[in-house]
């Protein structure tokens, strides 16, 4: 049967109630709003070194405390369901952030009395097992969220994590000084591990020797896990070989195999102003 579509109408109500299901649909996959962790970055963290390290002043943090509770207490009500339908950029961003104000949180509970986070704890404690954090329903600890929720899922296979994370130590990745965001995720990643590979303090050519932060020895299996077709951790190098300084013929010895890797020291004092 042909039907006349010009004589079909939809009543006012209907287009009513099927323009309120679009809104509550498209804030249920809206990104999270992180401008108070991003507000707090961006007045408490100092880019240093050509943005290639960061200091915090966690004396400001502190200060703001309220403030930062607030965003970790907003981030504690999202629901497994809600965060399962965001993308998974905007997924990874949220946890990096949560991740990152959770350190801060730590490091609050005994600052200004401590060195390093490695303080916190005690002798037989562990800072990153503690669990303090509410994250998708349960508290958490740091280790929880970084090595069964970022890097355990199997979901992200995102090597560049480890340069997003902060463990609020000199040695660790800069602190970027803006909340991480889905859509600017990629390129924040990019940044801040070019940027941490250009540092000549961790990352250096000697001789015939690549000399890298230890955490290439710590996490070597997520350099080798097939991200955009880097299979080991010498080809995940060499896609940063400007920033690491070196030319055509040494970026050829590293992808060959034939330059030596060792890995410098890790400074786990604390990264405070």
């Amino acid at each position: 049967m042909l039907i006349n579509k010009t004589h079909l109408s939809i009543p006012s109500t209907t287009k009513a109630l099927i323009a309120a299901s679009l809104m509550l649909s498209s804030a249920a996959y809206a990104d999270f709003n992180h401008s108070a962790w991003d507000s707090l970055l961006s007045k408490n963290v100092t880019m240093t070194n050509g943005g290639k390290a960061s200091s915090v002043n966690y004396a400001g943090m502190k200060a703001d405390q309220s403030k930062l509770d607030g965003y970790l207490a907003a981030t504690g009500e999202i629901s497994q369901s809600k965060f399962n339908r965001w993308s998974k950029d905007e997924q990874l961003a949220f946890l990096i952030n949560v991740y990152n104000a959770g350190t801060v949180e730590l490091v609050l509970t005994k600052y200004p009395n401590l060195k390093s986070i490695k303080d916190i704890g005690g002798i037989f404690g562990s800072p990153w097992k503690q669990d303090f954090v509410n994250v998708l329903g349960k508290k958490r600890s740091l280790d929880d969220i970084e090595h069964n929720l970022i890097r355990g899922s199997g979901r992200y296979n995102e090597p560049r994590i480890h340069f997003a994370v902060n463990c609020a130590s000199i040695g660790c990745p800069a602190l970027l000084n803006d909340a991480y965001t889905g859509s600017k995720l990629d390129e924040q990643l990019e940044q801040v591990t070019s940027k941490f590979l250009a540092d000549s303090s961790r990352n250096r050519l000697k001789g015939s020797t690549l000399e890298v932060s230890p955490i290439f020895k710590w996490y070597k299996e997520d350099f080798e896990s097939n991200w955009r077709g880097t299979k080991d951790l010498e080809g995940f190098l060499a896609r940063y070989s400007s920033s690491l300084g070196l030319n055509k013929s040494q970026t050829a010895d590293l992808k060959a195999g034939k330059t030596k890797i060792d890995y410098t020291s890790y400074n786990w004092n604390l990264n405070n102003k």
